[in-house]
Order: structure tokens, then sequence, then C-alpha cells
């Protein structure tokens, strides 16, 4: 028995994975004041790129 899993339109994929970005540089830049070191703004664009591929957008 397979199961089938419900597919996740592009357009949700997609949003998903800007919304990540968007919250990764805003991560990058609050760290980045902090620490006054500026390559945590790519660190965190990148994390937030990779959240927002990783995780499953929501069904609706």
């Amino acid at each position: 028995m397979t199961k089938k899993k419900p597919s996740v339109s592009p357009e949700a994929r997609r949003k998903q994975i800007i919304i990540g970005i968007i919250m990764g540089a805003i991560v990058g830049v609050v760290i980045s004041l902090l620490t006054q070191f500026w390559l945590w703004l790519p660190a965190g664009v990148a994390l937030g790129l990779a959240s927002g591929a990783i995780m499953k957008p929501p069904e609706q």
C-alpha cells in the first residue's frame, strides 16, 4: 500500500522560500547589528533559504 502525498502548488512553495529568505535577512541584520560583524547577514539569508526550502508549506 502506498500513501499518496498531497501535492503542494508551486506558488505555495515559492511563497514559503521567499518568506524564509526575508525572515533570514531580518535575523541576519539584527545579529549583525548586535555583534558588529557584517558576515552574519549572508549567513542569515542562507539559513532562511534553507529553512524555506526544507519546510513544508501549509495545505490550503
